[in-house]
């Protein structure tokens, strides 16, 4: 059995300094590591991170770092940082990390341009590393401060996948752990893009029944896209599919869900704020659903309001005029 005593998190916002909380719980020694080393030495001092998670203090195990290699010296390590950066910084740790390393994606995205994976990415990008995924219904302040979490850790490698779960997880953060890495993957992505819609409903004031009926039919095309990209069911239906479409479409604690709110409320794309990884996901996943003969309405009407093709009240009426059927 593998013990991973040293953990590594590359990425110092709210979701790594998050994780980085709960591997020291775990009794974990973990490097931290942000590219400013002025926030770095704010967090060496001041034993918090009012940049990436504010009124959360690190626990005494954190080890704030600018140097990549002291990372990517860990026994595994967790690459959180957003998807669409993915590819450059796992390729900044390839030459820094020993060869079988657990390389952790902690993204919930489909990489623009190249319809990729983030395992995908992290095999083309190190090729050394172990591609492995963590995703679930899980908020950041919630898992910094000890509060009950459950998430799947999922890797091609089954026993590797339960020893870091096990290495990881503590009393008040338990990890499931899968081989069925691409159904986590997609359980994470596609539920970006119908936090979105729902923060759109809600920011339209549709109606509890219409928030209702969209996560629904929502998850029916979660379950379509990922049962055509060789997703399991159980996968789908579990934490890092169901579970986490049910958080992030719950309110606007959540980033996509927030994204999709002030877009419903004025009508047009924030264009700022916090990160909303489905703004940047749609696109690919839309595209790669019509590519397999997916239907994924509700998410094509996100990409086209994103894309400016039709309005928010344009895609409501779209959606509700589509034919009566049967469902499925």
């Amino acid at each position: 059995m593998t013990t991973f005593e040293h953990i590594g998190v590359v990425g110092a916002g709210a979701w790594g300094t998050a994780l980085a909380n709960a591997a020291a719980r775990a009794g974990r020694t973990v490097t931290l590591w942000a590219r400013d080393p002025v926030q770095v030495a704010e967090m060496a001092e001041t034993r918090a991170n009012p940049r990436g998670l504010p009124g959360v203090a690190l626990e005494e195990r954190v080890r704030p770092t600018a140097d990549l290699a002291a990372a990517a010296a860990a026994d595994a390590v967790l690459l959180v940082v957003p998807a669409q950066v993915c590819r450059a910084v796992a390729g900044d740790l390839a030459p820094r990390l020993a060869p079988g390393t657990p390389l952790v994606s902690c993204a919930k995205g489909i990489e623009r341009g190249t319809a990729a994976f983030m395992s995908d990415i992290i095999a083309a990008a190190a090729p050394t590393a172990l591609p492995m995924v963590l995703s679930g219904p899980s908020f950041a302040h919630d898992v910094a401060r000890g509060l009950p979490t459950a998430v799947t850790l999922a890797g091609a490698d089954a026993g590797m996948a339960q020893d870091l779960a096990a290495a990881l997880g503590s009393s008040s953060f338990r990890l499931y752990h899968s081989t069925d890495v691409r159904g986590v993957e997609i359980g994470g992505a596609a539920k970006n893009v119908l936090a979105i819609a729902a923060g759109i409903v809600a920011g339209r004031r549709l109606g509890a029944s219409a928030g209702a009926a969209l996560t629904a039919r929502g998850f029916a095309e979660l379950l379509r896209f990922g049962r055509a990209f060789g997703a399991r069911s159980d996968t789908l239906t579990g934490l890092s599919g169901l579970g986490d479409l049910i958080l992030t479409a719950g309110g606007p604690q959540s980033r996509n869900f927030a994204f999709g709110l002030a877009l419903g409320e004025t009508g047009t794309v924030p264009q700022s704020g916090k990160l909303a990884e489905g703004a940047f996901t749609a696109s690919a996943l839309v595209a790669m659903a019509a590519g397999q003969g997916v239907e994924m309405p509700i998410c094509a009407a996100v990409d086209a309001v994103l894309a400016s093709r039709l309005s928010v009240e344009g895609a409501i009426e779209a959606l509700m005029a589509r034919p009566q059927r049967a469902e499925a």
